[in-house]
């Protein structure tokens, strides 16, 4: 199976991590489920979810193995598996529901004294005027109601007068308000009943009982033997586990018992741990269950597994069967000559055009500069590659409608440029859609409207954002608009990318220098020419991922080196020979003001223009602090190390192989809407087909115009349906 490893790495040994996992951890987890014979990719979620949605789409795991824990909240357990659950993947564990109510110590124990679980007496805290701790047995002791790791627990948790538990609640509730836990403290043993739902036995899964045991010499001069925060998380190494517990046969059954009893009610699944105190009587006290529980190297679960004869690969392998009965996962259907399922490895085209003729830094030759070189196509297939998924070349030649129409495809990662005409970026995707192959990137009203800069510009200055002012000419005669009042203007082709045609002598400082410019476009691009007004000032561009709410990276400056050049502009030079002209910045170094106004103007500008998956935007920025749309190129170049979207990409932490995987995510998941839509289709079908009703009578042979007595026979009272046969 693919399996993503779902986790959050602990970089450090504060409290607020002491539920991650470590590096140690991660490499344990992941190794054993390589050996176990699936393929892995390791998601460390801690950054924002929507890089987690979106790497996880483009992977599209078989199944996910979550161990993250979240970051903050009452619900932080639940947020991962609820985020899976609305993505439609399966995954291990327990889901949102049964961790909420289980990271909740004070309504599992509510929900379990229901069903006769034993509990120490208790009073939930979240204001310090609620306690009554008069109606518990001291000594008690004090803890958070929603952490884990006994997180907060130490020697001082423990109170053994009504002063100081007032004062304990006060102290524990300034550092975790969402409540704690007042408790009768149950002196004993603490013991640990693991679970693993696969392990076939008389307890369904719920494993021997564990002890810990604590080297009495770490822990001299406590008056209380407690398995708190220090022991757990600094002291680990004065802690053994026991396994089987140090108890007797008749307890050790009753402890697997109420487990049983807890497991089924709680609705856990897959795995999970429950804590017991046991009294110096002999008596087991439910504490809390973890449905989330360590998997770090030594952990109880282990210890107990051992002795139903399952090592580290084996319980891990047991998380896994389980998860893949609940989901009814089977082995790759690709493997098995199927087709493909909505998980698992694509079949992704890659159209592209070839750039065999190298551009010249005279800009005398540029008809390929807009193509990408043989090491960027490569670059791409590898990255596509890397997450798993069979990749099919499809060059963009006039033989690639048929080429499309026999080869069998999920989707396709288009970075196609077209052959020629203003409409060219969307002649692949318009194929696409003709073909309905799911493919990355905008559609193709999105790419013909966007390499019209005049068009592009109507359309963003209706929504509201700043544009030169700009008129098109088509030879170089036409009379210049009034709203021209002052030179430097700038003259460019209306549909060119790649900076073709903007060179140093497109700035122009006087009407007749204009006008030889234009004409010189317009013959040489066989287009006509924009002439805009030239904004001094600081040149950005901005690089945005997603759909209807793209996600907008951080700006990135061009920053011009030449302090003689009075006006500096983006040029084909620059892009080709950028070393000593020009500086980038990414990400740019903006104030908080600015740097909103013109996150605002990319998002504004990226949705009026009706982009898709990616996009980058071009922006200047005036002395005054206003910001001017540029362009929009929804189909922007991805060689690595070198194109401006790549570059914006490492500046915000992204490497090359996430940045394909966030463009390729969206595709993936429209790809998987089209198969939910056409299963729901042969499903409302089939359906449809066995409920109508079948007229026996109407089997039945009859002669064909007539009675059989020489009569016609008679019209039926209702009109008959009349069948249109279309050969």
């Amino acid at each position: 199976m693919r399996i993503a490893l779902t986790y959050n790495l602990r970089l450090s040994d504060s409290e607020e991590e002491a539920e991650f996992d470590t590096q140690e951890t991660v490499n344990a987890l992941a190794g054993a489920i390589e050996r176990l014979g699936h393929r892995l990719e390791r998601f460390e979620v801690s950054g924002p979810a929507s890089r987690t949605v979106a790497r996880l789409e483009a992977y599209s795991p078989d199944l996910i193995f979550n161990t993250a824990e979240g970051r903050r909240g009452r619900f932080r357990e639940a947020f991962y598996p609820a985020l899976f659950d609305e993505l439609g993947f399966p995954y291990t564990g327990s889901d949102a529901y049964a961790l909420a109510v289980t990271l909740d110590k004070q309504l599992t124990k509510l929900i379990l004294a229901k069903h006769g679980i034993r509990t120490p007496g208790w009073q939930y805290v979240e204001k310090l005027s609620e306690l009554t701790a008069e109606n518990l047995r001291f000594p008690v002791i004090v803890k958070p109601n929603f952490e884990g790791s006994s997180k907060g627990i130490t020697q001082d948790s423990i109170a053994e007068t009504l002063d100081e538990v007032r004062q304990k609640v006060a102290h524990a509730l300034a550092r975790y308000p969402a409540g704690v836990l007042v408790e009768e403290y149950i002196t004993g043993r603490d013991v640990t009943v693991p679970f693993l739902a696969s392990v076939d036995n008389d307890y369904d899964g719920v494993l021997c009982p564990v002890e810990y045991v604590i080297d009495q010499s770490a822990v001299a001069g406590r008056k209380y033997q407690i398995y708190d925060y220090d022991l757990k998380v600094k002291s680990y190494n004065a802690v053994r586990v026991r396994a089987p517990a140090g108890i007797p046969a008749k307890t050790a059954e009753d402890m697997r018992k109420m487990a049983q009893t807890i497991f089924r009610v709680l609705d856990c699944r897959d795995l999970g741990r429950i804590d017991f105190r046991l009294s110096d009587a002999g008596v087991p006290y439910f504490l809390e269950i973890n449905a989330l529980p360590s998997l770090e190297p030594g952990a109880g679960i282990y210890a107990a597994a051992e002795l139903e004869g399952l090592h580290l690969d084996g319980v891990i392998g047991s998380i896994i069967q389980s998860a893949a009965k609940r989901y009814k996962i089977k082995d790759s259907a690709r493997r098995q000559g199927k087709p493909a399922r909505k998980s698992g490895p694509l079949r992704v085209g890659f159209t592209y055009n070839v750039k065999r003729v190298k551009p010249t830094v005279d800009a005398s030759e540029d008809r390929e500069a807009e193509y990408d070189s043989p090491a960027t196509l490569q670059a791409i297939r590898e990255a596509i590659a890397s997450w798993g998924h069979e990749v099919i070349d499809l060059e963009a030649t006039p033989e690639l409608p048929s080429v499309l129409a026999s080869t069998p495809l999920d989707i396709v990662f288009n970075i196609a440029e077209g052959f020629k005409g203003r409409n060219r970026e969307s002649q692949v995707p318009a194929m696409l859609e003709l073909l309905d192959i799911p493919y990355t990137g905008s559609d193709p009203a999105t790419l013909s409207i966007a390499l019209d800069k005049a068009l592009a510009k109507k359309i963003v200055r209706q929504a509201g954002i700043h544009t030169p002012t700009f008129q098109i000419m088509l030879t170089g005669k036409e009379r210049l608009n009034k709203e021209f009042t002052t030179f430097p203007l700038i003259v460019k082709p209306v549909a060119e990318g790649s900076s073709k045609g903007v060179v140093s002598k497109s700035v122009c400082h006087t009407e007749a220098e204009l006008r030889d410019v234009v004409k010189e476009l317009v013959g040489k691009y066989q287009q006509p020419a924009l002439i805009e007004e030239y904004i001094s000032g600081r040149e950005f561009t901005v690089g945005l991922l997603g759909e209807r709410r793209p996600r907008v990276l951080p700006p990135m400056e061009i920053v011009f080196l030449e302090q003689g050049e009075k006006t500096p502009v983006y040029s084909f030079q620059h892009k080709l020979d950028w070393t000593d002209r020009i500086r980038y910045d990414a990400p740019a170094k903006l104030e908080p003001t600015l740097l909103e106004k013109l996150r605002a103007a990319a998002r504004g500008s990226f949705m009026a223009l009706g982009c898709r998956d990616v996009a980058r935007i071009d922006f200047r920025m005036d002395d005054k602090g206003r910001i001017y749309f540029i362009e929009c190129n929804p189909l922007p170049g991805l060689t690595p190390g070198w194109s401006d979207l790549v570059l914006i990409a490492q500046g915000a932490g992204m490497d090359y192989r996430t940045l394909i995987g966030e463009i390729m995510a969206p595709a993936i998941r429209r790809y998987k809407e089209r198969e939910a839509r056409r299963a729901a289709d042969e499903h409302a079908l089939s359906k449809a087909m066995l409920e109508k009703p079948v007229d026996k009578a109407a089997l039945e042979e009859k002669p064909v115009g007539g009675n059989g007595s020489g009569q016609a026979a008679h019209a039926s009272a209702e009109p008959q349906p009349r069948l249109d046969i279309k050969a």
